[in-house]
Protein backbone atom coordinates (compact mmCIF):
# COMPACT_ATOMS: atom_id res chain seq x y z
CA UNK A 1 0.00 0.00 0.00
CA UNK A 2 1.30 3.45 -0.94
CA UNK A 3 -1.66 5.70 -0.33
CA UNK A 4 -4.81 5.39 1.70
CA UNK A 5 -7.92 4.71 -0.42
CA UNK A 6 -9.79 7.87 -1.38
CA UNK A 7 -12.90 6.81 0.52
CA UNK A 8 -10.84 6.45 3.73
CA UNK A 9 -9.38 9.93 3.31
CA UNK A 10 -12.83 11.32 2.51
CA UNK A 11 -14.29 9.79 5.67
CA UNK A 12 -11.38 11.22 7.69
CA UNK A 13 -12.21 14.73 6.48
CA UNK A 14 -15.76 14.28 7.72
CA UNK A 15 -14.91 12.48 10.96
CA UNK A 16 -15.61 14.23 14.26
CA UNK A 17 -14.99 11.37 16.69
CA UNK A 18 -11.50 12.56 17.68
CA UNK A 19 -12.57 16.19 17.83
CA UNK A 20 -15.53 15.29 20.06
CA UNK A 21 -13.19 13.26 22.29
CA UNK A 22 -10.99 16.33 22.94
CA UNK A 23 -14.08 18.22 24.11
CA UNK A 24 -15.04 15.35 26.42
CA UNK A 25 -11.55 15.19 27.88
CA UNK A 26 -11.55 18.95 28.42
CA UNK A 27 -14.82 18.72 30.33
CA UNK A 28 -13.15 16.45 32.90
CA UNK A 29 -11.15 19.58 33.93
CA UNK A 30 -8.42 17.74 35.86
CA UNK A 31 -6.49 14.84 34.29
CA UNK A 32 -3.43 15.02 36.52
CA UNK A 33 -1.78 11.59 36.81
CA UNK A 34 -3.46 9.52 39.50
CA UNK A 35 -6.48 11.82 39.79
CA UNK A 36 -10.06 10.75 39.13
CA UNK A 37 -10.25 12.70 35.88
CA UNK A 38 -7.32 10.80 34.39
CA UNK A 39 -9.04 7.49 35.17
CA UNK A 40 -12.35 8.59 33.63
CA UNK A 41 -10.48 9.94 30.61
CA UNK A 42 -8.70 6.61 30.15
CA UNK A 43 -12.01 4.76 30.28
CA UNK A 44 -13.48 7.13 27.69
CA UNK A 45 -10.51 6.56 25.37
CA UNK A 46 -10.96 2.78 25.70
CA UNK A 47 -14.65 3.15 24.78
CA UNK A 48 -13.68 5.21 21.74
CA UNK A 49 -11.12 2.61 20.68
CA UNK A 50 -13.93 0.05 20.73
CA UNK A 51 -16.20 2.38 18.76
CA UNK A 52 -13.69 2.86 15.92
CA UNK A 53 -13.18 -0.89 15.53
CA UNK A 54 -9.84 -1.62 17.19
CA UNK A 55 -9.09 -5.16 18.35
CA UNK A 56 -7.97 -6.37 21.80
CA UNK A 57 -8.77 -3.06 23.55
CA UNK A 58 -7.43 -3.03 27.11
CA UNK A 59 -7.00 -0.72 30.09
CA UNK A 60 -3.85 -1.58 32.05
CA UNK A 61 -3.42 -0.10 35.57
CA UNK A 62 -0.04 0.61 37.14
CA UNK A 63 1.04 2.36 40.37
CA UNK A 64 2.58 5.85 40.42
CA UNK A 65 3.58 8.56 42.88
CA UNK A 66 0.69 11.06 42.85
CA UNK A 67 0.55 14.75 43.75
CA UNK A 68 -2.31 17.05 44.76
CA UNK A 69 -2.28 20.84 44.64
CA UNK A 70 -2.90 23.01 47.72
CA UNK A 71 -2.61 26.75 48.38
CA UNK A 72 0.43 28.82 47.46
CA UNK A 73 1.54 32.42 47.81
CA UNK A 74 4.54 34.69 47.39
CA UNK A 75 4.88 37.84 49.50
CA UNK A 76 7.46 40.49 48.59
CA UNK A 77 8.70 43.15 50.99
CA UNK A 78 9.54 46.14 48.79
CA UNK A 79 10.06 49.60 50.22
CA UNK A 80 7.39 50.31 52.79
CA UNK A 81 4.87 47.96 51.17
CA UNK A 82 4.27 44.22 51.17
CA UNK A 83 2.74 42.68 48.05
CA UNK A 84 1.28 39.18 48.04
CA UNK A 85 0.87 37.16 44.85
CA UNK A 86 -1.51 34.24 45.14
CA UNK A 87 -4.10 34.47 42.38
CA UNK A 88 -4.30 31.79 39.69
CA UNK A 89 -3.15 34.16 36.94
CA UNK A 90 -0.11 35.12 39.02
CA UNK A 91 1.33 31.83 40.20
CA UNK A 92 0.85 28.06 40.45
CA UNK A 93 2.74 25.29 42.20
CA UNK A 94 4.98 23.03 40.14
CA UNK A 95 3.85 19.39 40.48
CA UNK A 96 6.24 17.45 42.66
CA UNK A 97 6.94 20.40 44.91
CA UNK A 98 7.07 19.63 48.62
CA UNK A 99 5.13 21.75 51.08
CA UNK A 100 7.06 24.48 52.84
CA UNK A 101 7.24 28.03 54.15
CA UNK A 102 10.45 29.78 53.18
CA UNK A 103 11.83 33.28 53.70
CA UNK A 104 14.87 34.44 51.78
CA UNK A 105 16.44 36.93 49.41
CA UNK A 106 15.05 36.85 45.87
CA UNK A 107 17.77 36.23 43.25
CA UNK A 108 17.15 36.28 39.48
CA UNK A 109 19.34 33.77 37.60
CA UNK A 110 18.08 34.81 34.17
CA UNK A 111 17.88 31.88 31.75
CA UNK A 112 19.06 29.47 34.45
CA UNK A 113 21.63 27.78 32.21
CA UNK A 114 24.18 25.37 33.72
CA UNK A 115 26.99 27.92 33.54
CA UNK A 116 24.85 30.52 35.34
CA UNK A 117 25.05 28.40 38.48
CA UNK A 118 28.77 27.58 38.36
CA UNK A 119 30.60 28.52 41.58
CA UNK A 120 27.55 30.45 42.85
CA UNK A 121 26.49 30.17 46.50
CA UNK A 122 22.72 30.63 46.75
CA UNK A 123 22.34 29.31 50.28
CA UNK A 124 18.97 30.28 51.72
CA UNK A 125 17.98 32.31 48.65
CA UNK A 126 14.76 32.07 46.64
CA UNK A 127 15.95 31.64 43.07
CA UNK A 128 14.14 32.76 39.91
CA UNK A 129 14.75 31.48 36.37
CA UNK A 130 13.07 32.04 33.01
CA UNK A 131 11.17 29.42 31.01
CA UNK A 132 13.11 30.59 27.94
CA UNK A 133 16.24 28.98 26.55
CA UNK A 134 18.12 31.18 24.06
CA UNK A 135 17.69 29.99 20.47
CA UNK A 136 21.46 29.91 19.94
CA UNK A 137 22.19 27.79 23.02
CA UNK A 138 22.15 24.52 21.10
CA UNK A 139 19.69 22.58 23.23
CA UNK A 140 16.60 23.18 25.34
CA UNK A 141 17.26 23.47 29.09
CA UNK A 142 14.33 21.84 30.89
CA UNK A 143 12.64 23.46 33.89
CA UNK A 144 13.60 20.54 36.15
CA UNK A 145 17.24 21.06 35.19
CA UNK A 146 17.11 24.71 36.26
CA UNK A 147 15.31 23.67 39.44
CA UNK A 148 17.96 21.11 40.38
CA UNK A 149 20.80 23.55 39.70
CA UNK A 150 19.14 25.97 42.11
CA UNK A 151 18.70 23.29 44.78
CA UNK A 152 22.29 22.07 44.40
CA UNK A 153 23.51 25.67 44.80
CA UNK A 154 21.81 25.89 48.19
CA UNK A 155 18.57 27.68 47.22
CA UNK A 156 15.68 27.35 49.66
CA UNK A 157 12.99 27.64 46.96
CA UNK A 158 12.58 28.05 43.19
CA UNK A 159 10.43 30.38 41.07
CA UNK A 160 10.00 29.61 37.36
CA UNK A 161 8.71 32.58 35.34
CA UNK A 162 7.08 32.39 31.92
CA UNK A 163 8.60 34.20 28.94
CA UNK A 164 5.23 34.35 27.12
CA UNK A 165 2.79 37.11 28.00
CA UNK A 166 -0.87 36.67 28.90
CA UNK A 167 -0.99 36.22 32.70
CA UNK A 168 -0.21 32.52 32.29
CA UNK A 169 1.99 31.00 35.00
CA UNK A 170 3.71 27.84 33.70
CA UNK A 171 3.48 24.52 35.47
CA UNK A 172 5.35 21.25 34.96
CA UNK A 173 6.80 18.45 37.01
CA UNK A 174 9.96 18.90 39.10
CA UNK A 175 9.45 15.90 41.38
CA UNK A 176 11.93 13.10 41.93
CA UNK A 177 11.42 9.52 40.76
CA UNK A 178 9.60 8.36 43.87
CA UNK A 179 8.42 11.55 45.53
CA UNK A 180 8.72 15.32 45.79
CA UNK A 181 11.71 17.39 44.81
CA UNK A 182 14.11 18.84 47.38
CA UNK A 183 12.78 22.43 47.65
CA UNK A 184 9.42 24.21 47.20
CA UNK A 185 8.76 25.48 43.67
CA UNK A 186 6.31 27.83 41.95
CA UNK A 187 5.62 28.94 38.40
CA UNK A 188 4.72 32.60 37.85
CA UNK A 189 3.40 34.49 34.85
CA UNK A 190 5.63 36.67 32.68
CA UNK A 191 3.93 39.73 34.15
CA UNK A 192 4.50 38.65 37.75
CA UNK A 193 8.05 37.64 36.86
CA UNK A 194 8.75 41.05 35.30
CA UNK A 195 7.60 42.74 38.48
CA UNK A 196 9.79 40.49 40.61
CA UNK A 197 12.72 41.19 38.28
CA UNK A 198 12.18 44.92 38.77
CA UNK A 199 12.28 44.45 42.52
CA UNK A 200 15.55 42.52 42.20
CA UNK A 201 17.03 45.29 40.06
CA UNK A 202 16.01 47.99 42.53
CA UNK A 203 17.48 46.53 45.70
CA UNK A 204 17.86 43.47 47.87
CA UNK A 205 14.39 41.97 48.09
CA UNK A 206 13.13 39.63 50.78
CA UNK A 207 10.41 37.16 49.88
CA UNK A 208 8.15 34.83 51.84
CA UNK A 209 7.09 31.78 49.83
CA UNK A 210 4.41 29.38 51.02
CA UNK A 211 3.41 26.10 49.36
CA UNK A 212 0.92 23.46 50.45
CA UNK A 213 0.72 20.15 48.59
CA UNK A 214 0.10 16.48 49.19
CA UNK A 215 2.21 13.61 47.88
CA UNK A 216 1.04 10.00 47.99
CA UNK A 217 0.42 6.97 45.82
CA UNK A 218 -2.03 6.62 42.97
CA UNK A 219 -2.95 4.53 39.95
CA UNK A 220 -2.68 5.45 36.29
CA UNK A 221 -3.67 3.50 33.18
CA UNK A 222 -2.36 2.72 29.71
CA UNK A 223 -5.02 2.24 27.03
CA UNK A 224 -4.33 0.22 23.92
CA UNK A 225 -5.90 -1.52 20.97
CA UNK A 226 -4.56 -3.09 17.80
CA UNK A 227 -5.40 -3.36 14.13
CA UNK A 228 -4.10 -5.56 11.32
CA UNK A 229 -2.64 -9.07 11.23
CA UNK A 230 -1.61 -10.93 14.36
CA UNK A 231 2.14 -10.62 13.81
CA UNK A 232 4.77 -10.65 16.56
CA UNK A 233 6.31 -7.52 15.08
CA UNK A 234 4.28 -4.35 15.56
CA UNK A 235 4.34 -0.64 14.83
CA UNK A 236 3.35 1.62 17.75
CA UNK A 237 1.44 4.90 17.39
CA UNK A 238 1.11 6.70 20.72
CA UNK A 239 0.08 9.76 22.76
CA UNK A 240 -0.80 10.37 26.44
CA UNK A 241 -4.17 10.87 28.15
CA UNK A 242 -3.06 12.77 31.26
CA UNK A 243 -2.58 16.53 31.51
CA UNK A 244 -1.86 19.31 33.95
CA UNK A 245 -4.75 20.47 36.08
CA UNK A 246 -4.27 24.25 35.70
CA UNK A 247 -5.75 24.15 32.20
CA UNK A 248 -7.80 21.43 30.59
CA UNK A 249 -4.94 19.80 28.64
CA UNK A 250 -6.89 20.06 25.38
CA UNK A 251 -3.73 20.32 23.31
CA UNK A 252 -1.24 18.60 25.62
CA UNK A 253 -2.17 15.93 24.98
CA UNK A 254 -5.88 15.71 24.22
CA UNK A 255 -5.03 16.55 20.61
CA UNK A 256 -2.50 13.72 20.39
CA UNK A 257 -4.99 11.30 21.93
CA UNK A 258 -7.55 12.33 19.31
CA UNK A 259 -4.95 11.71 16.58
CA UNK A 260 -4.43 8.16 17.86
CA UNK A 261 -8.20 7.60 17.69
CA UNK A 262 -8.51 9.03 14.17
CA UNK A 263 -5.49 7.08 12.91
CA UNK A 264 -6.91 3.92 14.47
CA UNK A 265 -10.24 4.55 12.77
CA UNK A 266 -8.62 4.93 9.34
CA UNK A 267 -6.42 1.88 9.76
CA UNK A 268 -9.38 -0.24 10.89
CA UNK A 269 -10.96 0.46 7.48
CA UNK A 270 -7.93 -1.04 5.71
CA UNK A 271 -7.06 -3.68 8.33
CA UNK A 272 -7.00 -6.50 5.76
CA UNK A 273 -4.36 -4.68 3.72
CA UNK A 274 -1.92 -4.07 6.58
CA UNK A 275 1.09 -6.40 6.56
CA UNK A 276 2.20 -5.84 10.17
CA UNK A 277 0.20 -5.33 13.36
CA UNK A 278 -0.27 -1.72 14.44
CA UNK A 279 -0.72 -1.13 18.15
CA UNK A 280 -2.37 2.13 19.20
CA UNK A 281 -1.35 3.14 22.74
CA UNK A 282 -2.41 6.11 24.86
CA UNK A 283 -0.13 6.22 27.89
CA UNK A 284 -0.94 7.50 31.36
CA UNK A 285 1.19 9.64 33.69
CA UNK A 286 3.46 11.17 31.06
CA UNK A 287 3.50 14.60 32.67
CA UNK A 288 4.99 13.49 35.97
CA UNK A 289 7.75 11.20 34.74
CA UNK A 290 6.82 9.11 31.65
CA UNK A 291 5.53 6.42 34.01
CA UNK A 292 3.14 4.82 31.51
CA UNK A 293 5.67 4.47 28.70
CA UNK A 294 8.38 3.24 31.06
CA UNK A 295 5.92 0.68 32.43
CA UNK A 296 4.94 -0.48 28.94
CA UNK A 297 8.51 -0.65 27.67
CA UNK A 298 9.62 -2.71 30.67
CA UNK A 299 6.71 -5.16 30.49
CA UNK A 300 6.88 -5.94 26.75
CA UNK A 301 9.51 -7.42 24.47
CA UNK A 302 11.00 -4.44 22.65
CA UNK A 303 12.45 -6.76 20.00
CA UNK A 304 8.89 -7.00 18.67
CA UNK A 305 8.53 -3.22 18.32
CA UNK A 306 9.44 -2.31 14.76
CA UNK A 307 9.23 1.38 15.58
CA UNK A 308 7.27 3.90 17.63
CA UNK A 309 5.70 7.17 16.45
CA UNK A 310 4.68 9.38 19.37
CA UNK A 311 2.49 12.47 18.83
CA UNK A 312 2.96 14.65 21.90
CA UNK A 313 3.24 18.29 20.89
CA UNK A 314 1.08 18.22 17.77
CA UNK A 315 -1.75 20.74 17.65
CA UNK A 316 0.06 24.04 18.17
CA UNK A 317 -0.08 24.79 14.45
CA UNK A 318 -0.97 23.20 11.12
CA UNK A 319 2.22 21.57 9.85
CA UNK A 320 3.56 18.29 11.18
CA UNK A 321 7.19 18.14 12.31
CA UNK A 322 8.95 14.77 12.74
CA UNK A 323 11.92 14.51 15.11
CA UNK A 324 13.71 11.39 13.89
CA UNK A 325 16.45 10.85 16.53
CA UNK A 326 18.59 9.73 13.60
CA UNK A 327 16.20 6.99 12.39
CA UNK A 328 16.22 8.17 8.80
CA UNK A 329 14.04 5.37 7.44
CA UNK A 330 11.09 6.51 9.54
CA UNK A 331 11.67 10.15 8.62
CA UNK A 332 11.89 9.23 4.94
CA UNK A 333 8.55 7.44 5.13
CA UNK A 334 6.87 10.58 6.42
CA UNK A 335 8.58 12.73 3.81
CA UNK A 336 7.22 10.36 1.16
CA UNK A 337 3.63 10.58 2.37
CA UNK A 338 3.97 14.35 2.70
CA UNK A 339 4.80 14.50 -1.02
CA UNK A 340 2.01 12.07 -1.92
CA UNK A 341 -0.67 14.09 -0.14
CA UNK A 342 0.89 17.50 -0.83
CA UNK A 343 0.61 18.32 2.87
CA UNK A 344 3.72 20.13 4.20
CA UNK A 345 5.93 18.36 6.72
CA UNK A 346 9.27 19.19 8.29
CA UNK A 347 11.85 16.79 9.75
CA UNK A 348 14.53 17.29 12.40
CA UNK A 349 17.20 14.71 13.23
CA UNK A 350 18.17 15.76 16.75
CA UNK A 351 17.45 13.97 20.01
CA UNK A 352 14.39 14.89 22.12
CA UNK A 353 14.88 13.07 25.44
CA UNK A 354 11.40 13.89 26.72
CA UNK A 355 7.94 12.39 26.18
CA UNK A 356 6.83 8.80 25.71
CA UNK A 357 9.07 7.82 22.80
CA UNK A 358 12.13 8.33 25.00
CA UNK A 359 11.92 5.09 27.10
CA UNK A 360 12.04 3.26 23.76
CA UNK A 361 14.63 5.37 21.94
CA UNK A 362 17.09 5.31 24.86
CA UNK A 363 17.17 1.51 24.50
CA UNK A 364 17.83 1.67 20.76
CA UNK A 365 14.27 1.19 19.46
CA UNK A 366 13.55 3.21 16.32
CA UNK A 367 11.34 6.06 17.46
CA UNK A 368 10.22 9.51 16.35
CA UNK A 369 8.17 12.30 17.89
CA UNK A 370 5.51 14.05 15.85
CA UNK A 371 4.98 17.68 16.79
CA UNK A 372 3.67 20.85 15.18
CA UNK A 373 6.04 23.29 13.55
CA UNK A 374 5.96 26.64 15.27
CA UNK A 375 8.13 29.74 15.20
CA UNK A 376 7.42 30.38 18.88
CA UNK A 377 10.02 29.32 21.45
CA UNK A 378 8.73 26.95 24.10
CA UNK A 379 5.48 25.02 24.41
CA UNK A 380 3.06 27.91 23.76
CA UNK A 381 -0.21 27.45 25.63
CA UNK A 382 0.92 24.10 27.02
CA UNK A 383 1.29 23.68 30.77
CA UNK A 384 -0.76 26.83 31.45
CA UNK A 385 -4.38 27.81 32.09
CA UNK A 386 -4.53 28.66 28.37
CA UNK A 387 -4.34 25.06 27.14
CA UNK A 388 -8.01 24.91 26.17
CA UNK A 389 -10.17 23.50 23.38
CA UNK A 390 -10.85 26.87 21.73
CA UNK A 391 -7.17 27.17 20.70
CA UNK A 392 -7.38 24.10 18.44
CA UNK A 393 -8.49 23.67 14.83
CA UNK A 394 -10.27 20.57 13.52
CA UNK A 395 -8.55 21.01 10.13
CA UNK A 396 -5.15 20.54 11.79
CA UNK A 397 -6.40 17.35 13.42
CA UNK A 398 -7.63 15.96 10.09
CA UNK A 399 -4.55 16.88 8.04
CA UNK A 400 -2.04 15.55 10.56
CA UNK A 401 -4.07 12.42 11.29
CA UNK A 402 -4.21 11.56 7.57
CA UNK A 403 -0.44 12.05 7.22
CA UNK A 404 0.18 9.87 10.28
CA UNK A 405 -2.24 7.14 9.17
CA UNK A 406 -0.55 6.99 5.77
CA UNK A 407 2.88 6.99 7.40
CA UNK A 408 1.99 4.23 9.86
CA UNK A 409 0.43 2.10 7.09
CA UNK A 410 3.63 2.46 5.08
CA UNK A 411 5.81 1.60 8.09
CA UNK A 412 3.69 -1.54 8.51
CA UNK A 413 4.77 -2.80 5.08
CA UNK A 414 7.11 -5.79 5.18
CA UNK A 415 9.39 -4.26 2.55
CA UNK A 416 10.01 -1.19 4.74
CA UNK A 417 12.80 -2.29 7.05
CA UNK A 418 13.50 -0.27 10.19
CA UNK A 419 16.62 -1.16 12.15
CA UNK A 420 17.14 -0.71 15.88
CA UNK A 421 20.52 0.56 17.07
CA UNK A 422 22.78 -0.17 20.01
CA UNK A 423 21.82 2.03 22.94
CA UNK A 424 25.46 3.19 23.06
CA UNK A 425 24.81 5.13 19.85
CA UNK A 426 21.90 6.94 21.53
CA UNK A 427 24.02 7.62 24.60
CA UNK A 428 26.80 9.11 22.49
CA UNK A 429 24.34 11.29 20.56
CA UNK A 430 23.01 12.63 23.87
CA UNK A 431 26.57 13.49 24.88
CA UNK A 432 27.34 15.08 21.51
CA UNK A 433 24.22 17.26 21.75
CA UNK A 434 24.85 18.19 25.40
CA UNK A 435 21.78 16.52 26.90
CA UNK A 436 23.86 14.42 29.29
CA UNK A 437 24.55 17.54 31.39
CA UNK A 438 20.92 18.19 32.26
CA UNK A 439 19.93 14.53 32.52
CA UNK A 440 22.71 13.83 35.00
CA UNK A 441 21.75 16.94 36.97
CA UNK A 442 18.16 15.69 37.29
CA UNK A 443 19.14 12.03 37.87
CA UNK A 444 17.41 10.90 34.68
CA UNK A 445 20.54 9.71 32.84
CA UNK A 446 19.67 6.06 32.17
CA UNK A 447 23.13 4.73 31.36
CA UNK A 448 24.97 3.29 34.34
CA UNK A 449 21.74 2.64 36.21
CA UNK A 450 20.58 -0.86 37.18
CA UNK A 451 19.39 -2.89 34.21
CA UNK A 452 15.71 -2.52 35.09
CA UNK A 453 15.97 1.22 35.83
CA UNK A 454 13.93 3.32 35.97
CA UNK A 455 10.66 1.42 36.31
CA UNK A 456 11.76 -0.67 39.30
CA UNK A 457 12.53 2.54 41.24
CA UNK A 458 9.08 3.92 40.42
CA UNK A 459 7.02 1.16 42.03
Amino acid sequence: MTKLPDNVVGRAYRSTIGWDLIAELEDLNDRMPGHEGERVGAERVAETFEAVGLDAVSLEPFPIPAWWRGDASLTVAHGDRDTTFGLSHELVELPGTPSGDVTGELVDMGYGLPEDFEAVDLSGDIVMASSLTPDNYGRWVHRSEKYHYAAESGAAAFVFYNHLEGALPPTGNIGSVNGPGPIPALGVSKETGARLQRYCDDDTTEVELSVESEVGRGTSHNIEGSVGPDTDEEVLFTAHVDGHDVGTAANDNGFGTAMVVEVGKMLALIADELETKVRLVVFGAEETGLYGSYYWSHTHDLNNVKCIVNVDGAGYSRNLEIHSHGFETVANVFETVSEEYEIPLHTEDGIRPNSDHWPFVQRGVAGVQGRSSSEESGRGWGHTHGDTFDKLDVRDLRDMSILCAAGIARLARRDVEVEHVDDEMIRQTCVDEGFDVGMKATDTWPWGKPKDWPWADKL
